[in-house]
């Protein structure tokens, strides 16, 4: 009888032990988040073209197509199992086949670069394929070229540019650090340049500027102790004061470009303070359920795709199962 009784109990157990330890019970996913993205993840699979980009706005760039790649991933989708199976394919798919064969070159700018790149690395780093890997070093090779001839150490538009802006040079510095977190050979060097610069481009008061530390954004701040957090650079006085700029700044109307802002103020929050990712969240959570449409989009001037992806991953760190997301 007592066996019995045991073998009852055991098999009760099954099911609650088969759940995914990320999910842990004393920080489960809140509702209002997980209506949210849900219905985003909807509106983006049922809006992708059969080529695996989107129509709108700017959802025909291969980085657009990798933010909205990630926003599945980021919610444990899987590219080989699944509702979301054959998009998640698609766009990987499109991703690579919208490479250059000559240098690598993915996309109309280093911005769709550095995005397409950091879904290849993101992707990669989950789900091994000779294919993606391949395609993620020619992306990296080109980044680190690029970085090479740039007199500032870092990036701009182009990946012949010779200026930089810390916008850009931030979206591929994350890339890089995927890449490498993924097992691609990235010179430790290149990483170091690339931050020099950014904290070149700090102020004082820990905001980060366009192209130097005079006229500081929140957008750019966040993308800048993004990089820092990335590089372990937590004790600096800057990095200090860089968290408290942004701390005062959790309200959305500091938002000057519309889901840059969310995608890199949740990240940045997240490495940096995590009590204040927490109030930042809650925030977020609240806006977002404000202006989602009702089939799942999120307003804005560069298009559907673009807009609901980077809103998704903006609450993406509500799960953290991409491998960026890892402290």
């Amino acid at each position: 009888m007592h066996l019995l009784l045991f073998l009852v109990v055991i098999y009760l157990a099954i099911p609650a032990l088969a759940q995914s330890p990320l999910r842990r019970e004393e920080d489960p996913i809140p509702a209002d988040v997980e209506n949210i993205y849900t219905r985003g993840l909807r509106h983006l699979a049922s809006t992708q073209s059969e080529n695996g980009s989107w129509d709108n706005g700017v959802g025909n760039e291969p980085g657009v197509v990798g933010l909205a790649v990630m926003a599945f991933l980021a919610h444990g989708e899987d590219p080989n199992h699944g509702p979301y199976a054959k998009t998640i394919k698609q766009g990987i798919e499109y991703i690579i086949n919208q490479q250059q064969s000559g240098n690598g070159y993915l996309g109309s700018s280093m911005y769709s670069h550095g995005f397409a790149t950091l879904a290849l690395a993101e992707t990669y780093g989950m789900y091994r394929d000779a294919r993606i890997a391949a395609a993620l070093k020619k992306a990296v090779d080109l980044i680190l070229s690029a970085q090479k001839r740039n007199a500032k150490g870092a990036w701009r538009y182009s990946p012949e540019a010779t200026t930089a802006d810390t916008s850009v040079a931030g979206c591929l510095i994350v890339a890089l650090y995927a890449a490498q977190n993924a097992g691609i050979p990235v010179p430790d060097s290149a990483l170091e340049k690339a931050n020099k610069y950014m904290r070149r481009c700090r102020g004082k008061d820990g905001g980060y500027g366009y192209q130097s530390g005079i006229g500081d954004r929140p957008t750019l701040t966040a993308i800048g102790l993004l990089c820092e957090s990335l590089a372990k650079q937590h004790d600096s006085k800057g990095y200090k004061a860089s968290t408290k700029y942004l701390s005062k700044r959790l309200n959305h109307r500091e938002r000057h470009y519309p889901y840059y802002y969310e995608y890199y103020m949740a990240q940045a929050l997240f490495h940096s303070d995590e009590k204040i990712w927490q109030e930042w969240n809650k925030k977020n959570t609240r806006y977002l359920a404000t202006i989602q449409a009702s089939n799942g989009s999120f307003p804005g001037n560069r298009g559907e795709a673009f807009n609901t992806a980077g809103a998704l991953l903006s609450l993406a760190l509500n799960y953290r199962l991409l491998p960026i997301y890892e402290k």
